[in-house]
């Protein structure tokens, strides 16, 4: 066995899909094995991640950040995988976006050093978590939301019975009515700052806000509700620059999930203040794409940003045709423990036929119609092309972060099937 390389594991009969049959390997070994996904030599259900997608995706936001003139720290919770944040950061990504202290010290090992934590902090072994990865990795910078005096009164009470003497850094998060967390208000949120100016537990960084709640892949909705939600931060922060509560360096503003981040760009590059602003986009998803969803939400990005093309979806989960009971009616290897369904059932996307080791699209009339535990039904018309007991059948997802999930573990392929490596999720 070969020297592990930097997020290597190994890989044994303890990971869904890998052959009981084969012995255990390093992921960085997995080359040597000459596997490929059409020959049958992994075991079904498999989650497949293809590089050459991985990198265009890579590639791609980040000249489109760099494009637009504002910095990338992409939203780790979507892939849980060290080597891809570290891809991430090599390729020029200004820090990582997690949601729990959990993920931050995923981000942290995997090198990490500036951190948006998007969510609240307010209990004691989140609070001791943060004050400890502080002390243990010099130039550490990490921020969290605050988005009431409540929350602010509970990390001020941690940091008086802790006794801890510093001061955490903090974004003040924004948030739209009948969403999710943040302030609804002016008024709200210029008290809350001034509330924090006061405080000597934590520094407010800048701003915060999140835009995909509203975006309904309508693009009048979607600019019309997001150009208010711009507008609403902008004017809290030329309040709280009126006020001198904004930091006295940079002031960082920062939003944009995997839907419609364009839209927000004019508020990242925020003109105005007294202070000059870093614009942060946190993009999660675009890593991989998707077959559903974000796919028709990116067509209109494409639409508004005059592109011909874009991102391109690299994750799927390979199947097994394994019973046709009736017909129209084919049941898949592959259920809820294994495939994203929250948003929308799976996407048949490839068929490769039973011994043959090339795919083609999937037929345009097939339809994933349910799914069990185990189980996918792939409904589809008898009188026209129709899968083989045997055959093996990509699905592609709608919202990746849920697929992830559910995998301890997924091959890399190239585009002729070849696998030549793996990640390793942390969830």
């Amino acid at each position: 066995m070969t020297h592990a390389t930097p997020h290597d594991f190994l890989l044994d009969h303890r990971c869904k899909s890998y052959p009981l049959t084969a012995t255990p390997c390093l992921a960085s070994e997995l080359a040597q094995k000459n596997w490929n996904v059409l020959a049958d030599d992994l075991a079904y259900p498999l989650a497949v991640l293809r590089r050459s997608a991985l990198a265009h995706n890579l590639a791609w936001m980040q000249d489109f950040a760099h494009r637009k003139g504002v910095d990338f720290a992409p939203h780790g919770k979507t892939t849980m995988a060290p080597a891809l944040f570290a891809q991430q950061l090599q390729a020029g990504a200004w820090g990582m976006t997690v949601a729990t202290v959990f993920q931050l010290a995923v981000a942290v090992d995997a090198g990490a050093r500036r951190i948006i934590l998007a969510n609240q902090l307010l209990a004691d072994a989140d609070l001791d978590g943060l004050r400890m990865l502080l002390e243990q990795h010099t130039g550490l910078r990490v921020w969290f939301l605050v988005d009431s005096p409540a929350q602010l009164a509970l990390v001020e009470d941690w940091a008086a019975r802790r006794g801890f003497d510093g001061r955490l850094d903090v974004l003040l998060e924004m948030g739209i009515p009948g969403q999710r967390t943040g302030c609804r208000t002016l008024e709200d949120a210029i008290t809350l700052a001034q509330a924090m100016a006061r405080s000597s537990a934590v520094r407010l960084g800048g701003l915060e806000c999140f835009e995909g709640g509203v975006a309904r892949c309508d693009t009048d909705h979607d600019a019309r509700e997001i150009t208010a939600l711009v507008r609403r931060v902008t004017d809290v922060a030329r309040a709280c620059d009126a006020q001198g509560l904004l930091p006295q360096g940079e002031v960082l503003v920062t939003a944009g999930g995997s839907a419609v981040f364009d839209l927000v760009i004019p508020m990242l590059r925020m003109q105005g203040l007294s202070r000059p602003v870093r614009g942060i986009l946190r993009s999660g998803c675009y890593l991989t794409h998707d077959h559903g969803s974000y796919k028709r939400f990116l067509a209109q990005v494409e639409q508004r940003e005059g592109l011909d093309h874009s991102l391109r979806p690299a994750l799927e989960v390979w199947a097994l045709v394994q019973s046709l009971p009736e017909p129209g009616l084919a049941l898949l290897s592959c259920g809820r423990r294994d495939i994203s369904y929250d948003t929308e059932m799976p996407i048949p996307a490839r068929l490769a036929r039973r011994s043959l080791r090339t795919a083609e699209e999937a037929p345009a009339g097939w339809k994933i119609t349910a799914l069990n535990d185990q189980h996918a039904f792939l409904r589809f018309d008898p009188a026209g092309v129709a899968p083989c007991v045997g055959d093996r059948v990509a699905l592609g997802v709608s919202h990746p972060c849920t697929t992830f999930d559910k995998w301890r573990w997924m091959v890399l392929v190239e585009d002729d099937w070849r696998v030549t490596g793996a990640i390793e999720t942390f969830f």
